[in-house]
C-alpha cells in the first residue's frame, strides 16, 4: 500500500503540487496527504463536492457532462480533475466519484469508483474500479488508497 509520505515526497522531489478533487471519498485522500508533517509545501488544496450542484459550482463540470454520463463516470472525474487543476494552479490533481454505498444500479453498482488525474502539461487520464460491496468504509478506504498509488505512480514516471 502506498503511503501518503512517499506521494508528498514524490511530489516535493519534482517540485509539483497536489489538488483534490473529492465525491463519494469526502475528503479522505486530502485528510492522509495532510496528516503528514509538512504536507504544506505540497498540497495546495482540496474540494470537497459531493453534489453535482457543488461539481459544476467548483470545478466546471459542465451540466451536459453530468446529463450524459452521470456523476459517477470516467467523463465526470475527468472534468473534476481538470477543474480542479485549473481552479488551484496545481501540477498534479486527482479525482474521485463513485458509488460507496450503500445501493447502486444494475448499471452503476455499489463499490464502483472512477478515478481521473490531470497534470499541468494538459495529460489527462482515467480509470474505473469496481470495488464491490464490500460496505461503505471499506470503499472509501480503497478509494482513497487507490487514488495515492496513481498519484505515486504519475510522479515517478
Amino acid at each position: 500500500m502506498v503511503s501518503a509520505a512517499e506521494v508528498l515526497d514524490a511530489a516535493r522531489a519534482r517540485g509539483v503540487t497536489i489538488a483534490t478533487a473529492e465525491s463519494c471519498t469526502g475528503g479522505l485522500v486530502t485528510a492522509a496527504l495532510t496528516e503528514v508533517p509538512g504536507s504544506s509545501a505540497v498540497v495546495e488544496c482540496g474540494f470537497v463536492t459531493y453534489s453535482n450542484a457543488a461539481k459544476r459550482a467548483l470545478l466546471g463540470v459542465a451540466g451536459a457532462t453530468l446529463d450524459a454520463h452521470g456523476a459517477v463516470s470516467e467523463s465526470v472525474a475527468r472534468e473534476m480533475a481538470r477543474g480542479a487543476l485549473a481552479r488551484s494552479g496545481a501540477g498534479l490533481a486527482v479525482a474521485i466519484t463513485g458509488i460507496a454505498g450503500p445501493g447502486g444500479s444494475e448499471h452503476k453498482p455499489e463499490g464502483r469508483v472512477c478515478f481521473a488525474l490531470a497534470a499541468s502539461d494538459g495529460n489527462t487520464t482515467a480509470d474505473t474500479v469496481d470495488f464491490g460491496p464490500r460496505g461503505r468504509a471499506q470503499v472509501r478506504e480503497a478509494a482513497r488508497d487507490h487514488a495515492l498509488a496513481l498519484m505515486l505512480r504519475a510522479l515517478l514516471t
